[in-house]
């Protein structure tokens, strides 16, 4: 065993250097690099206040193993280097820092000629920042966490450095007392004791905490501060920095507010950015800084045949025949031109509680292009975003397609995330403009999201409703520039003067943000490109038929946007979009007589409520839902018995349901007859692979999919492959595919380790008929003694069972000999006690659920039954396993656990 002075520090790797006079203290991974191999390069780690190079123990022990040195420094009066007594300026810092690089051999006469890639936190951020501008010939990149490099005129420091900045604090703050240094602990989540003993080791008595309150002085607070020159030297500096570089950030931080990560965004925009959700100040402690920075130095600043190594894309060219490009605001242009025979006929239709609202493809044509000159006029400028936090329906459609012709970068993210959640995805987003409703605008200004904000005021039966002078009576209090009506009017009137709108995007400019549900982990922005949009229009159109010739009820909010952009006439249900389950049969057959529609897409969940409330149908209405030729179940997995529920109410429509995401909709799609013919095939054997998990169809036109084989341990790993019956992760490639995640370059990272393919973390197997299985998420495979095991088969069986309404298949144990748990939620109509406290399952239910699991040679541990299984916010249909297997864990180890 390798000795350790503090946690996850090897003894060996503390050392001692004398520079320009002064003693320091270092560590260096050197000597964990495998033997015989030549680093690779050298990261210069640099620290802040009040830490040391222990702040980088994890990024040591990372790197070495991929052949990097890391060389992590204490700043003078800092950790275990010297304590001088003097008061050491930023320049002073900088300059000092170039000094122990030359000792070292990372810079002047000695340096090898291998790359430095400096890092750095809070003021080891800045300082490491100046050394790069003073050592270019060295320097390789940079890569920063949560600090500052500009403090902006009339914007006081942060909170906690003004209360440690006082006269009456300062000092018994920051050195008679560790305060400040207890303060900072704090900020980090579940740190453990060891790990605080060890952030406390240099920093014992007042004289060892002198340098703590010297950073805290020399912080550049005013224009006349002896550092503020250096700051602003470096502020500038960074602009011209062709390097590459990184930024990581952690968004909850009470030091380092998001302006700075603003500031540091527009310094150096060729940087790839990470931001890590629910961490703090202290990033490296609250995430995962070493596993990122290696993985991006390895494709950034590593090896130069990295692309020989990743494999290239797994199989034939991506995008294969190419589709003549047609931006996504083409329908209207071409249905609303005046003349046309279209520009009168209904393009959108709205329905709410107490009436309905439309516009023909005339009006929606003249409504965007007034609206995107009232914004032009406003100051939204191409390249610019602005977060659309407007219910679907008119308002919506109008405010997304002007925005797209200005070439403006819509945010869409779903009200259902919940307030926390929303607001996490504007706030990474980083909007320069908001169009919402009031509601959304008054959350906007208490919870600071960025963004110039103008109020939509919906009409009386429309959720959300205001009355106008409401809004206008607080749009002092809640910050709004202007509503939409204004911009409306503003835009009438420049076009009476015939203003022209700014030349149109390219195809490869940016053009959405749109985010994931957050069914698996935090909503993640997902960029999409003109082009990327408009070739999901294309599919869409395709393989549903929407056309002009085909109206449709849009009960799924992603397809409204992209029927619109098809030409087809569409209508939004009066239904709760944030909560699919609120769509009536009633309210159903209302939208199809509306536009005479003759396809509806709509959730699972809503279509589980149409099947739920089909008593309320008047015969009228059952006739008019008898007129529906093709109903898409979108969203979520479906079962075919869930699926041909949909008869019930729409006796002659086409069934089908698309297998997609985000990233990439759709990927598949099948009808309820091909899933029916699959299953039948499972049952006989005559196709191999065919059966265990649910059928989704086959790739749509253009795209294509693999499998990354799981190991036994659960991993996906190996090549990609087509080979039938082989369960593995999911990878698809198309041309509608996603350009990237939005400031997740981790998540990028591992999502294309195929370049041109995107890793799903769905899991499933291809049949020999060239069919798509979905098995469940990469993430919630059981590790059994036996091997792996996918959920979704078994839950599907679960479902057989008369009275069970939705199950969860999870893992209770350890890793590697898990245990099957099945988690039902049951019909109060069929069984007793199904809304009861959640418990084991009652004898005969547990008896039906294990027999149903046993036939596909699932053996099943135990069967708890609870009132409500959790589904995702958004589609109220994807069951939130990772919860359900925490409250599972519980309560079988003996935890009253309560509700999951």
């Amino acid at each position: 065993m390798i000795a350790e002075r503090w946690p996850g520090v090897p003894v060996t790797w503390s050392r001692r250097v004398t520079a320009a006079g002064h003693a320091w203290h270092y560590l260096d991974n050197a000597e964990a690099i495998p033997a015989g191999t030549r680093p690779r390069g050298t990261v210069l780690a640099v620290h802040g206040n009040p830490t040391w190079s222990f702040l980088w123990r994890h990024v040591l022990a990372e790197a070495a193993g991929y052949g990097w040195r890391v060389v992590a420094v204490d700043q003078l009066e800092m950790g275990f280097s010297e304590r001088t007594g003097a008061l050491h300026r930023l320049a002073d810092r900088v300059r000092q820092l170039g000094e122990f690089t030359d000792s070292v051999g990372l810079s002047g006469p000695d340096w090898d000629g291998r790359g430095v890639v400096t890092l750095g936190h809070d003021w080891g951020g800045i300082v490491s920042a100046g050394w790069a501008l003073d050592h270019p010939r060295e320097l390789a990149g940079l890569a920063l966490t949560n600090t500052a490099v500009h403090q902006p005129p009339g914007h006081a420091v942060p909170v906690l450095l003004r209360l440690v900045r006082h006269r009456r604090l300062h000092e018994g703050a920051t050195t008679r007392t560790p305060a400040f240094l207890e303060t900072t602990l704090a900020l980090s989540r579940g740190m453990s004791g060891p790990v605080r003993a060890a952030y406390r080791a240099p920093y014992r008595s007042a004289v060892e905490r002198n340098g703590i309150g010297g950073f805290v002085e020399d912080i550049p607070a005013t224009p006349s501060h002896p550092s503020r020159a250096e700051l602003d030297r470096i502020a500038e500096g960074l602009t011209t920095l062709d390097v590459p570089a990184l930024v990581m950030w952690g968004p909850q931080d009470p030091v380092f507010y998001e302006r700075y990560f603003r500031d540091l965004m527009g310094r150096l925009p060729h940087a790839d950015v990470h931001r890590f959700d629910g961490a703090g100040h202290l990033l490296p402690e609250d995430a995962d800084v070493a596993g990122t920075l290696v993985a991006w130095l390895d494709r950034r600043v590593g090896r130069a045949e990295q692309a020989q190594a990743t494999g290239g894309a797994p199989g034939e060219d991506r995008d294969g025949p190419a589709t003549p490009y047609r931006p996504v605001w083409s329908a209207l242009t071409e249905l609303g031109a005046p003349g046309t025979t279209s520009a009168d006929r209904t393009a959108v239709v709205a329905l709410g509680a107490t009436g309905a609202s439309e516009l023909s493809w005339g009006d929606l044509d003249r409504r965007v292009r007034h609206l995107a000159l009232g914004l032009a006029d406003s100051g939204v400028r191409a390249g610019h975003r602005v977060a659309l936090l407007v219910p679907p329906g008119i308002d919506l459609t109008t405010a997304l397609f002007a925005c797209l012709r200005l070439g403006a970068v819509v945010v869409v993210a779903d009200a259902g995330l919940g307030l926390r959640g929303l607001s996490r995805a504007v706030r990474s987003a980083a909007p320069d403009h908001i169009i919402g409703i009031e509601k959304a605008l008054a959350a906007a200004q208490v919870l600071r999201w960025p963004g110039q904000k103008f109020v939509v005021v919906p009409t009386a039966h429309q959720v959300g409703y205001t009355p106008p002078r409401t809004a206008h009576r607080r749009r002092r209090t809640i910050g709004i520039s202007g509503s939409l009506r204004e911009l409306l009017a503003r835009g009438v009137a420049l076009a009476e003067r015939d203003a022209a709108l700014p030349p149109a995007p390219g195809p490869e400019d940016e053009a959405a943000v749109l985010f994931t549900s957050g069914s698996t982990g935090p909503a993640k922005g997902v960029v999409y490109t003109h082009r990327g949009l408009a070739g999901m229009r294309d599919v869409v159109s395709s393989t549903y038929g929407l056309s002009p010739d085909r109206a449709f009820v849009a009960g799924f909010a992603p397809f409204a946007l992209l029927g619109t952009a098809t030409g087809a006439t569409s209508v939004t249900p009066a239904m709760d979009v944030t909560a699919p389950a609120t769509l009536t049969a009633t309210a159903l057959a209302d939208a199809v007589a509306a536009v005479d529609a003759r396809a509806v897409f709509a959730s699972p969940s809503a279509l589980a409520n149409v099947v739920r409330t089909a008593r309320d149908l008047t015969e009228d209405r059952r006739r008019t839902l008898g007129l529906v030729e093709l109903f898409l179940s979108a969203g979520a997995p479906i079962t075919s018995e869930q699926l041909a529920r949909a008869t019930e109410v729409m006796p002659h429509a086409d069934l089908h349901t698309p297998y997609g995401m985000t990233e990439v909709l759709p990927v598949t799609d099948v009808s309820l007859e091909e899933i029916e013919a699959a299953e039948a095939e499972a049952v006989t054997g005559s196709v191999r692979g065919a059966g265990g998990g649910a059928c989704v169809g086959r790739p749509v036109r253009g795209a294509r999919v693999r499998l990354v084989p799981l190991t036994q341990d659960g991993a996906a790993t190996g090549e990609p492959t087509t080979e039938p019956g082989v369960t593995g992760e999911i990878l698809v490639s198309a041309p509608h595919l996603k350009d990237r995640y939005d400031r997740r370059w981790a998540t990028e990272a591992h999502s294309t380790t195929w370049p041109g393919w995107h890793r799903t973390g769905d899991v499933g197997h291809l049949d020999g008929a060239g069919r798509l299985w979905v098995e469940g998420r990469l993430a919630h495979v059981l590790r059994t003694a036996a091997g792996v095991l996918t959920p979704v088969a078994a839950e599907n069986a679960a479902l057989t069972v008369p009275g069970v309404v939705r199950a969860a298949v999870v893992g209770v144990g350890p890793a590697g000999s898990q245990q099957v748990a099945v988690v039902v939620e049951t019909d109060p109509a069929v069984h007793r006690g199904a809304r009861a406290r959640g418990s084991l399952a009652p004898e005969g239910l547990s008896r039906a659920v294990r027999h149903a699991c046993g036939d596909i040679g699932v053996p099943v541990a135990a069967v708890l039954r609870v009132p409500e299984i959790p589904t995702d916010v958004r589609h109220n249909s994807k069951v939130d396993r990772p919860r359900v297997a925490l409250w599972a864990e519980r309560l079988l180890s003996g935890d009253r656990a309560g509700a999951p």
